[in-house]
């Protein structure tokens, strides 16, 4: 159930976030989740991707630095305390988050999570009836 991420390094500059997605597009890669984390300098795009593998060879031919990294993804009731439920599980079992972004649409919500242990974090949620969602439905939303 652990699913990945794209990680692109990209320079505070004008036009790099469209040159990402004009690539993707050009590949017929569907953008799932995406997070930019920004300093003065650079930022980090994150994304969930239809085919990961594929984008990662697509913007490394475009020399862009990126890499892969293993996530897991969370189907979470939309209402209020769902998400303090889950992070809670975790916090039980000693399991901290580096990082997360989340969305929602409609009655459910999906959080991307960077943990510790992801198969531990999976094996908790799961034991405590948290959906983990798993690479293949990620690439049909």
């Amino acid at each position: 159930m652990i699913a990945k991420q794209l990680s692109v390094f990209l320079e505070n500059k004008s036009g790099r976030l469209y040159e990402v997605m004009e690539i993707l597009e050009k590949e017929n890669i569907n953008i799932v989740a995406l997070s930019v984390a920004d300093t003065t300098e650079y930022g980090i795009l994150r994304m969930v991707v239809s085919d990961p593998e594929k984008a990662l060879k697509a913007l490394k031919d475009n020399l862009f630095s990126v890499g892969l990294t293993d996530i897991v993804c969370i189907c979470i009731p939309n209402v209020v305390g769902s998400f303090s439920k889950a992070s809670r599980y975790l916090s039980e079992e000693g399991i901290s988050i580096e990082y997360m972004y989340a969305f929602a649409l409609n009655d459910k919500a999906l959080a991307v999570l960077r943990t510790e242990d992801n198969e531990k974090c999976i094996e908790v949620l799961t034991n405590k009836g948290i959906e983990v969602v798993s690479s293949e439905r990620l690439k049909k939303i």
